[in-house]
């Protein structure tokens, strides 16, 4: 026997009756089309006698046959299997072929060290059953990301093809993402192009930064919404995707964004009389534009400003006005 599975107790079960319609289906693939897991997963599952065919050892290649029954044990180890829970979601579009979702601020995108639930990711597994292979166990269907303290638009991949096809539109630059930041102090121009490459810090590896030995091309395009006392509110559009690029990109011409306790560390405002406490990072990912991975059909999505959001902006035009 080749598993190795001590100090470890099965989470669950997966039974399957393979009926006439899905059968000749190689059994890898079979798991994988009716599962979150990722082909390799399911591939080691197998090697380790934790899926059986009829409660027999069977190969990946395996044709299965009509009135096979197959089991899939998977081991509660929570490293490698995405938990579902029951958390709410502003779903704000879903079909067959991906699901499009207003995340809220202060919610990891997926499972990761000191974060190994309560993830976007651990309820839209609990929610939709099937979603892309690609990035499973702990990212199916994760095409992009948000950081956790950024709220707004996510679209999520619910089979592969899907996540390819999206995948090379943001790799060909054709969906476009707008953001809203409430930055520190006041822009300089009215609208503009930060164009710098981004890397890892040469300083702080945790952190990303225009001063880097090994930097990619980063261009972040703003225009100025609005402009108070103390901040201004711009709109951004990412024409590249580098992490924490409007962060760095605002931070790297004085103007960091609002409650980022990375980059700026600007996490109030002395507005009159009174300080506006700024308790995560004003970044709002509120439009999408994309092309339908299925039909082509040019599709716009928005999201609403969040409430802690709208509430400071109403705080700095009720306290200073907007200039």
């Amino acid at each position: 026997m080749s598993r190795d599975i001590s100090n470890i107790y099965f989470m669950k079960k997966n039974i399957y009756i393979i009926t006439p319609e899905t059968a000749a289906q190689r059994l890898d693939t079979f798991i994988s089309l009716n599962s979150y897991l990722t082909r390799s997963f399911i591939q080691k599952l197998i090697r380790q006698e934790l899926i059986t065919v009829n409660s027999r050892k069977e190969k990946p290649g395996y044709r299965i046959k009509a009135d096979d029954l197959i089991e899939v044990s998977i081991p509660d180890q929570p490293e490698t299997i995405l938990l579902p829970e029951d958390i709410p979601l502003n779903i704000i579009w879903e079909d067959e072929y991906i699901i499009v979702v207003n995340k809220p601020p202060h919610i990891v995108m997926y499972p990761a060290v000191g974060n190994r639930s309560g993830t976007l990711m651990n309820a839209l597994i609990s929610k939709y059953k099937k979603l892309s292979s690609i990035g499973a166990p702990l990212r199916p269907g994760v095409v992009h990301r948000l950081d956790k303290d950024t709220s707004g638009i996510i679209v999520i991949a619910r089979d592969d093809a899907s996540h390819y096809n999206l995948v090379n539109q943001f790799k060909n630059r054709e969906i476009e993402k707008h953001y809203l930041a409430l930055v520190s102090g006041s822009l300089k121009e009215e609208r503009g192009e930060i164009k710098t490459s981004i890397g890892r810090s040469v300083s702080d590896r945790k952190k990303m930064s225009t001063i880097t030995r090994y930097g990619k091309e980063a261009i972040t395009q703003f225009e100025v919404m609005e402009r108070f006392q103390s901040a201004t509110l711009a709109k951004t559009r990412i024409i590249t995707g580098r992490t924490h690029q409007i962060r760095v990109h605002f931070a790297s011409i004085g103007n960091p964004v609002l409650g980022d306790k990375t980059y700026g560390r600007k996490t109030s405002l002395n507005v009159g009389h009174k300080t506006i406490n700024i308790n995560r990072q004003m970044l709002h990912a509120y439009s999408l534009k994309l092309k339908h991975p299925a039909g082509n059909e040019i599709m716009e999505f928005s999201a609403p400003i969040p409430d802690d959001m709208k509430e400071i902006l109403e705080e700095l035009n009720e306290k200073s006005g907007v200039i």
